[in-house]
């Protein structure tokens, strides 16, 4: 697995300003900035009274560090990293970056992330493509239901690594190689894991990963980024690309204005205006990420899995159940949980929301995510509240 932590560090809660009116435990939904991050985007904000006090060298630095600590978090290259505005930034660019013919396949599965149909459904009529969306044989989606979706028309397989709706935790790897046996590719949303489970682009055999930068990475709402494999890099569709991605664009002196190329790397889907001085999401995003590497998903991991397991340990079984898979080793970094019927579960939800115990209702299930400013005591509010 990739390297993540670089330091020792125990007293985590310290880290975020204290929410005083509310047990969060949402971080699938939004994450709380650290103070860290917070206070870079103010220092970004005031350095914009005087630019004059930016030196050059920031225009360049920061998308920098973005890249490496990204590649640090997934066992990649900085070269094969995009910062992008999101999840669906990334994807969109697939569609875009592939030669499509009319017959060829995506598959998707059902209940997925809504982006999975806003990108794809609309490429049906406009060349061709076919949508084939797998509902699981079994409670939870797995590699086998996807596999036996797959037809000799397959091109690319697009699914979450771990689902927005009852955290259940694909095997990439499994999938990847029947996609890579004949031919077709594997896109991954790691929006709700990656920073908080050990990841390795080389272990998972994914094709590209798509991020949004808000949730467990805690950067700013339209952050994230996009990484695709760099031997597929000659094998896709240039996109018109932002200027900062020309080959020789950290030298302004010997700008190509006549017939600019793409760098020979990610670069070249960046989203536009990264490169800013005074990108405020991106300040916010660098001091997220070198947080994020310096806590280790490893640490994030094991602490969600205590803190989920005593949920599940403390919830009354007469009255509710898991909805999420028993196997921690099938979870991503939260657990969901269902009253006996979908009503109850809506009022249930209603009940926490009313008592400031931040979750999310998803797909008929309560889904609690806590993080490291969490404790056993925010589980044990949670249980007084369905309990009562």
């Amino acid at each position: 697995m990739a390297t993540t932590s670089t330091a020792v560090h125990t007293d985590w809660r310290g880290e975020w300003f204290e929410i005083e009116d509310a047990t969060y435990l949402n971080l699938a939904g939004q994450s709380p900035m650290p103070k860290v991050s917070l206070r870079a985007i103010q220092s970004a904000i005031a350095d914009k009274k005087y630019p004059h006090h930016r030196r050059d060298a920031v225009f360049y630095e920061i998308p920098n560090r973005i890249r490496s600590n990204i590649a640090r978090l997934i066992g990649a290259t900085p070269d094969e990293i995009a910062i992008t505005t999101g999840a669906s930034a990334g994807v969109t660019a697939v569609a875009y970056a592939l030669d499509w013919k009319p017959g060829d396949e995506v598959i998707t599965a059902a209940r997925e992330f809504p982006l999975q149909y806003t990108i794809w459904r609309p490429m049906e009529e406009r060349v061709g493509l076919k949508v084939r969306i797998v509902a699981p044989r079994d409670r939870f989606l797995a590699a086998d239901d996807l596999i036996a979706a797959m037809t000799g028309n397959t091109r690319l397989v697009s699914v979450s690594l771990v689902r927005f709706d009852d955290a259940s935790l694909l095997d990439a790897q499994r999938v990847a190689a029947a996609c890579h046996a004949q031919g077709a590719l594997l896109l991954l949303d790691v929006s709700q894991c990656c920073g908080a489970i050990p990841m390795n682009v080389a272990e998972l055999g994914a094709d590209f990963l798509v991020c949004a930068g808000y949730k467990w990475l805690f950067g700013p709402f339209g952050t994230g980024f996009f990484w695709i494999k760099h031997e597929l890099l000659s094998r896709v569709r240039p996109a018109p690309f932002y200027w900062m991605a020309v080959a020789g664009s950290d030298n302004f002196a010997q700008l190509n204005f006549t017939d600019p190329q793409p760098a020979d790397s990610a670069k070249r889907w960046d989203a536009p205006e990264w490169a800013s001085h005074f990108n405020f999401n991106l300040v916010g995003l660098d001091a997220s990420l070198e947080f994020v590497v310096r806590m280790g998903a490893e640490t994030v991991e094991r602490h969600n899995r205590e803190l989920i397991e005593l949920m599940y340990a403390r919830l009354p079984k007469d009255r509710c159940v898991r909805s999420s898979p028993v196997d921690a080793a099938r979870r991503g970094p939260y657990g969901c949980f269902a009253a006996r019927t979908p009503e109850k579960t809506a009022e249930l939800y209603r009940k926490l929301r009313a008592e400031n115990v931040i979750v999310s209702l998803r797909e008929g299930n309560i889904r609690v995510s806590p993080h490291l400013y969490n404790s056993e005591r925010d589980i044990d509010r949670l249980i007084s509240v369905v309990t009562a």
